[in-house]
């Protein structure tokens, strides 16, 4: 049933969208020239997503997450997908449900949406070299301070980072930015971006190889001018939740998005338990 004019549309159902936050990580070595980091810096690993320029109002020009509406004959992941495919390019194997963002004011005068957003973690082979096509650009995490998001996409982002970040202990979680083998300086890398925080690599190696965690490979790998460093991967049972990222509810098996000491949408308000794991003290 259609709606008289645009005051009583803003009135009856909102419509439903998707959005997505896609986690990479990357450094100078790997970013595209016209990838953005804050003020400059390339030196350590860090997070990265793509963002959309939007073409029309409302937020015309500001920066977005890939993203769009569902339609009548497709589920809430393959809109997801669709969008990202339409956008970026990128089609991760798996897409978790992230939140559902609601409210009356968070459409900024268009009319009512109620977004689920999804989120993904990607490796730099699926990342196409973080290229960019000129409505999309891959962003730095931390450079995201000085740009202007559209609607409450800053939130959404927030949101997932926080949610990366109370599980960055889950060796399956880890295999998805850095591979299901890696030096102990591909791992420092990992726990250093996602944290956000410089980690002493020294006391990181220790720390690592003491927890039981880890077994060698016995293959090596050269990194830079540096001699070969030995490969590890993760011992099978090492992950509590080995299967986590292969059903539809990650959340049925992951105990750390319940419980107490939950911030805003149920989710911790900080990482020091999670990464405690991984973090030696300095």
């Amino acid at each position: 049933m259609g709606y008289g004019n645009v005051s009583e549309r803003r009135r009856g159902q909102p419509d439903l969208g998707v959005s997505v936050v896609i986690l990479a990580l990357g450094d100078a070595a790997c970013a595209a020239p016209d990838a953005q980091a804050a003020d400059g810096e390339w030196s350590r690993a860090r997070l990265w997503l793509p963002l959309v320029r939007r073409v029309k109002q409302p937020f015309a020009g500001c920066w977005a997450l890939p993203g769009g509406g569902v339609r009548a004959d497709e589920s809430l992941e393959r809109a997801a997908y669709r969008a990202l495919e339409s956008t970026t390019r990128l089609h991760p194997r798996y897409l978790e449900q992230l939140h559902a963002f609601s409210g009356p004011d968070r459409s900024h005068g268009g009319l009512p949406m109620v977004t689920i957003a999804h989120w993904a973690l990607v490796g730099r082979a699926e990342t196409h070299d973080f290229a960019s096509d000129g409505t999309v650009r891959w962003f730095a995490e931390d450079a995201l301070d000085s740009l202007e998001l559209a609607f409450d996409h800053r939130r959404i982002i927030d949101h997932a980072l926080r949610r990366l970040r109370t599980r960055i202990e889950v060796p399956s979680l880890v295999a998805r930015l850095v591979g299901p083998t890696f030096t102990l300086r591909q791992l420092h890398d990992v726990v250093e971006a996602v944290s956000g925080q410089g980690i002493d690599l020294a006391n990181f190696r220790r720390k690592m190889l003491a927890s039981g965690q880890l077994e060698d490979t016995g293959r090596k790998r050269r990194e830079g001018r540096q001699r070969p460093a030995a490969v590890y991967r993760y011992v099978a049972a090492a992950d509590p939740w080995p299967y986590a990222w292969e059903g539809e509810r990650l959340d049925a098996l992951d105990p750390a998005s319940r419980g107490t000491g939950a911030g805003e949408d149920g989710v911790a308000d900080s990482a020091d338990d999670a990464l405690s794991a991984l973090m030696p003290s300095r």
